[in-house]
C-alpha cells in the first residue's frame, strides 16, 4: 500500500529522520504535564511531519499517541492543511533557530561535562521553567563560553566553532522569513534537535 511505502521508504537528503523526530517528541513527551505551551508545541510538530508528507501511523507510532488523537490535532490546524515544509539546514539566521542552536548545543556540554557551569540553565530551559527571553539567552550565552573555555581539552573543536557561527548570529541576526507559518518554539525545537544530532555525528 502507498501508505505503508511511505512509512518504511528511506528519508530523502535533508529530510528530518524518524530517529529524530522520535528523540525530539520524546523530550516533549517528557514536560507534557508543564502546560498549554508544551501541548500547543507537541500539535505543532505533529503539524510539521504532516507536512513532511509522514502517514498518521508514522506520526502516532513516533510520538506515542493513538492514531485517533493524531488525526484530531490534524484536523485542527487552523490553514486546513498540514504546514508546508520547513528548511531542515542549520546555516539559518533568524533568532528562534539559533536560539534553538544554542540550546542544543549547551545541552551537549551539560551531558559531556560533570561539572559545566550551564547544566542549571538547560535544565530550567528543558522543563519549562526559564523562557527564551533575550535575558535568559544572554545567561547561557555567558555559560556556555566559559564551559567551553574552561573544558576545552574535554570537548571536540566543533563544538567551539558552532558557538562562535551562533554567537555571531546572535550578535546580528536576520529578519524571519514568513514563508511558512511555523512558530517560534517549533523553529528552536527543530533547531534544537538538529544541532545534538549534528554534534553527536548523527546529523
Amino acid at each position: 500500500m502507498a501508505g505503508e511505502e511511505s512509512t518504511h521508504r528511506k528519508p530523502e537528503a535533508g529530510a528530518l529522520t524518524e530517529e529524530q523526530a522520535a528523540r525530539m517528541l520524546a523530550g516533549m513527551n517528557d514536560v507534557i504535564r508543564a502546560g498549554e505551551e508544551m501541548r500547543k508545541l507537541r500539535a505543532e510538530m505533529i503539524q510539521l511531519l504532516a507536512g513532511f508528507g509522514w502517514t498518521q501511523e508514522t506520526i502516532a507510532r513516533i510520538s506515542e499517541m493513538s492514531q485517533p488523537a493524531v488525526s484530531k490535532q490534524l484536523a485542527k490546524s487552523p490553514i486546513g492543511d498540514p504546514v508546508p515544509p520547513t528548511a531542515l539546514t542549520l546555516g539559518q539566521h533568524d533568532v528562534p533557530w539559533l536560539e534553538g542552536r544554542l540550546w542544543g548545543l549547551a545541552e551537549e556540554v551539560s551531558e559531556l561535562v560533570d561539572t559545566a557551569s550551564c547544566t542549571r540553565c538547560v535544565n530550567a530551559l528543558a522543563r519549562g521553567r526559564k523562557h527564551f527571553t533575550p535575558r535568559n539567552v544572554d545567561e547561557l550565552r555567558r555559560l556556555l563560553e566559559e564551559d567551553l573555555r574552561l573544558h576545552r581539552a574535554e570537548l571536540p573543536a566543533g563544538f567551539r566553532e558552532a558557538y562562535d557561527e551562533i554567537s555571531r548570529g546572535l550578535d546580528i541576526p536576520a529578519k524571519a522569513t514568513a514563508t511558512a507559518p511555523v512558530s517560534a518554539s517549533a523553529r528552536r525545537t527543530l533547531a534544537h534537535r538538529l544541532q545534538r544530532d549534528r554534534l553527536g555525528g548523527d546529523g
